[in-house]
């Protein structure tokens, strides 16, 4: 039997707009090009008018129709301009993926206060009010699709990373709490938790020979994630086929966080 009609409409997003926060390169560039092969016309969003520009030329190339929105997620009254200016002289935003994310390494004992704040007003903050204003629009349309990018460390913690590792679990409590509130009018709340994958914000890791093996070693599938790893889980999250998964942190991570090590 060939894939029926049927089973792809459950993963068409022809019709769709999806807003990626943060997807001017690395895995928000790669969602967004996995949602416009899906047939969504995606909206790229970054601080960087010229590596959006790039990013829409790659998403063209392959067929894909791609808008703009030039925004930093910490700054909610720039956030809020372009979201309501974006649904009343465009059109609906009906997926929302939020992406956009910082790191800092430094040992918990000596983090400074003002990078710890600043993760927490990206990661976090940053997630709530995109999602709150975007939220707005959907609850008045009864439907809808937020994704949350998480991480393997909203289940675990490495040392140097504490404010991330915090971060991302108070994004699997965020994603709880949308679901609690927010599913009754039709929204599909979930996040996905990537393990270690190769981009250029982890080109450190990547190349560190010690590290590698480590991954290597600790990761079932025995290898680093790709970023194309992630575009399945999007895809599904994005679709008509998870209508009723809610409030689940979809791990894409090798099983790393399946096994103990």
């Amino acid at each position: 039997m060939t894939f029926s009609a049927a089973a792809q409409a459950r993963f068409d997003l022809s019709g769709k707009t999806a807003l990626v926060s943060g997807s001017s390169r690395g895995i928000g560039f790669a969602l967004a090009s996995g949602l416009a092969e899906a047939g969504a016309h995606v909206i790229l969003n970054g601080r960087d008018a010229a590596a959006l520009n790039a990013a829409s030329d790659k998403i063209s190339a392959i067929g894909g129709t791609t808008s703009q929105l030039i925004f930093d997620v910490t700054d909610r009254q720039s956030v809020e301009d372009a979201i309501n200016g974006f649904e009343h002289y465009t059109g609906p935003i009906d997926i929302l993926i939020n992406n956009a994310g910082m790191q800092h390494r430094e040992a918990l004992e000596d983090f400074d206060l003002a990078a710890f704040e600043r993760v927490m007003a990206t990661n976090v903050t940053g997630v709530f009010t995109l999602s709150q204003l975007v939220a707005r629009h959907m609850i008045a349309r009864k439907q809808g699709k937020i994704i949350n990018i998480a991480s393997v460390m909203t289940r675990a913690a490495r040392h140097m990373i504490g404010a991330y590792t915090t971060s991302k679990a108070a994004v699997a409590g965020l994603t709880r709490a949308m679901t609690a509130e927010w599913a009754q009018h039709g929204i599909g709340c979930n996040a996905i938790g990537p393990g270690y994958f190769s981009t250029e914000l982890t080109a450190a890791l990547f190349n560190d020979e010690e590290f590698g093996a480590w991954l290597r070693g600790r990761t079932p599938a025995g290898r680093w994630g790709q970023v194309d790893d992630l575009v399945g889980a999007a895809l599904f999250l994005s679709s008509p086929a998870s209508n009723y998964v809610n409030g689940h942190v979809l791990y894409v991570d090798g099983g790393m966080t399946a096994t103990i090590g």
